[in-house]
């Protein structure tokens, strides 16, 4: 029966003695606007200047052989 007063006092003393962190502060957008990248639109991205999708990128990645700017060969 001692032991268990023991503990629940100890557990007692820790517990009372924790204190709360304050909360990380919410980032404010400016503006209700989304960026998205370079100013192309969803889903694509630039590209040596110019506007290409995401897709047409991950395609030319899985080409094997090139012949001209035709894929020949893919993996």
């Amino acid at each position: 029966m001692m032991k268990l007063i023991a503990v629940a006092a100890f557990a007692l003393a820790i517990a009372t003695s924790a204190e709360a962190m304050t909360g990380a502060p919410i980032h404010q957008r400016d503006s209700a606007i989304t960026q998205v990248a370079y100013g192309c639109g969803m889903g694509r991205t630039r590209v040596g200047g110019v506007c290409v999708a995401r897709t047409n990128i991950r395609q030319a990645r899985r080409c094997m052989r090139w012949t001209g700017h035709v894929c020949a060969a893919w993996y």
